[in-house]
């Protein structure tokens, strides 16, 4: 598979199970390599990834539901969010969340005072290189995965329940597991509203 089928291999796959041949380490370890050699500006490696299984990956999923409980407008709309939840992200084999370590971002703050206004927004491009780094790696393995984004709602349960050291801050979760229902068509702008050539 090149790089271009493997692009559109990678989808937000909703329908996922835990019927995975792959174990916990396996993944892991596919996950620490992709966010590994993601680029990051003055190569800072800022950013950070903790990948939940099993339980963990269940108390994850608890946790969202028990705060967006919290705030729900009502039993009804509340319900449709946890159907999605334990359809969904809850039933699948784990969990990546990736994280921001916001003390290597102030250092960089104070040691290149130039650019210090620029290094959280470069920050953020760096988490979404890695991001899309493992959501690839995933999908080249045949798993199905989406991205999602509880955080800041969840972050304070998050960093109590798996000891997540405060200056990390969560940016993006991504449920994986089997895939057992495929993507929906994907539909795209017009290249002539996105695209230009300049020479």
């Amino acid at each position: 598979m090149n790089f271009y089928e493997l692009q559109q291999q990678r989808r937000s796959i909703y329908a996922l199970g835990n019927k995975l041949s792959q174990t916990p380490e396996e993944i892991f370890n596919v996950v620490k390599k992709a966010v590994r050699e993601a680029p990051t500006s003055f190569n800072s490696q800022s950013v950070r990834a903790v990948v939940l299984t099993g339980t963990a990956h269940q108390k994850l999923w608890e946790i969202t539901l028990e705060q967006l409980h919290a705030i729900a407008k009502s039993e009804a709309a509340f319900q449709k969010t946890s159907d999605k939840i334990n359809n969904s992200f809850k039933s699948g084999f784990g969990t990546v969340m990736l994280f921001t370590d916001t003390d290597v971002i102030k250092k960089l703050e104070a040691d290149v005072p130039n650019y210090a206004e620029n290094f959280y927004d470069w920050s953020e491009q760096g988490l979404g290189i890695a991001d899309y780094a493992v959501w690839m790696a995933l999908a080249e393995m045949g798993i199905g995965a989406s991205n999602q984004h509880y955080n800041p709602l969840i972050d304070e349960a998050v960093q109590r329940e798996f000891e997540i050291p405060k200056n990390w801050r969560l940016r993006a979760e991504m449920p994986f597991g089997s895939i057992e229902a495929p993507a929906a068509t994907k539909d795209y702008v017009a290249d002539n509203q996105r695209f230009r050539l300049i020479k």
